[in-house]
């Protein structure tokens, strides 16, 4: 089994966080979004990842690195590949067809999820779908009585189903889906200028293969700043490795109000932290209270009341404590 990730994009609703470090790679409970969705999808699987191919933009030789790495770290093989220009989801795909050979799950970087399954990699092909109360604003599928996807519909203005496509996919044939997805350049076919992973499923259908669904108990949307916040927020709430302590923390009067996730070498004194809080590796904290946050690498945070908050890479942060005598009825503002 391969995996591939499309992840090109840099994330612009994101921004500032994304000016500097690519959205997929911004830390949620300790580790990068794409780190999460790349080890879920191989525990949902029972058999070897052969390979994970990742589909990036400029990014830089130490991303590339870094994302080899986490390949490696799995028992993968970890190739990179280049999105040059934004033409939509199956030319990002396409991007990678050096290593479309055999079964293979492809997914959008910016998707954590939850979910207790397995799959048949026997299936033709399955999408992984969420039930949503407001549809319109995605791409939705219809069954028909066997559970076989009979359409697909892009942001449906009347309602025609409420499972969405939340961007998790598995092929049993990636070459026919590489002739898929080649066949809609070949011929120019674009939807609203860009080319789409659902016309090529679209095509597949009507030449008969079969594509099932899986429902996913919770999605976890990571576009947004809220959004990555909440992601940060459920993680460490369901999955008990990532609320860890690191051995080599230093707590100095500190009380922890999990869950929380603090880093390496970070260093916290005269404070509260959590709950729902991660602390990157090396931060420096003091005389704070944070809740409900997430706190990047080598932070410097000093009297501060910190809640929904979200902080870069070595921010630095510097309060005013106050030694304070007020009589009764004082206001100080």
């Amino acid at each position: 089994m391969k995996i591939i990730i499309p992840m090109a994009g840099r994330g612009t609703r994101l921004r500032p966080h994304t000016l500097t470090v690519p959205k997929p790679l911004v830390p949620v409970a300790g580790k990068p979004i794409v780190q999460h969705l790349v080890e879920d999808l191989a525990k949902a699987y029972s058999g070897k990842i052969d390979e994970v191919a990742f589909i990036i933009g400029d990014f830089g030789t130490a991303v590339e690195k870094q994302l080899v790495s986490m390949a490696e770290r799995m028992g993968a093989k970890g190739s990179i590949y280049y999105q040059k220009e934004q033409l939509g989801t199956a030319h990002a795909i396409l991007c990678a067809q050096e290593s479309m050979q055999g079964p293979v799950i492809v997914a959008f970087a910016d998707t954590l999820f939850k979910a207790d399954f397995k799959f048949d990699d026997s299936q033709e092909g399955i999408i992984w779908v969420k039930q949503v109360p407001d549809p319109s604003a995605f791409g939705v599928v219809k069954l028909d009585e066997k559970g076989h996807i009979t359409d697909f519909v892009e942001k449906p203005d009347t309602f025609v189903s409420d499972l969405a496509i939340i961007g998790i996919y598995y092929f049993k044939d990636a070459e026919y889906l590489r002739s898929e997805l080649q066949f809609l350049l070949d011929n120019n076919l674009r939807e609203k200028g860009e080319y789409q992973l659902t016309n090529a499923l679209e095509n597949m259908k009507r030449k008969g293969t079969k594509f099932s669904t899986h429902t996913i108990e919770e999605w976890l949307d990571c576009g947004n700043k809220e959004a990555v916040l909440a992601a940060n927020h459920r993680v460490l709430e369901i999955k008990p490795e990532a609320a860890t302590i690191a051995a080599d923390a230093h707590l100095e009067n500190v009380t922890i109000i999990p869950p929380v996730h603090i880093g390496s070498g970070a260093h916290i004194k005269n404070s509260v932290i959590g709950p729902h809080v991660t602390i990157g590796r090396g931060c420096r904290i003091q005389n704070s209270v944070i809740s409900r946050s997430l706190i990047q690498d080598a932070g410097k945070i000093t009297a501060k009341i910190l809640v929904n908050s979200m902080l870069g890479s070595s921010v630095e942060l510097l309060g005013t404590a106050a030694e304070l005598s007020l009589g009764d009825y004082s206001i100080e503002k």
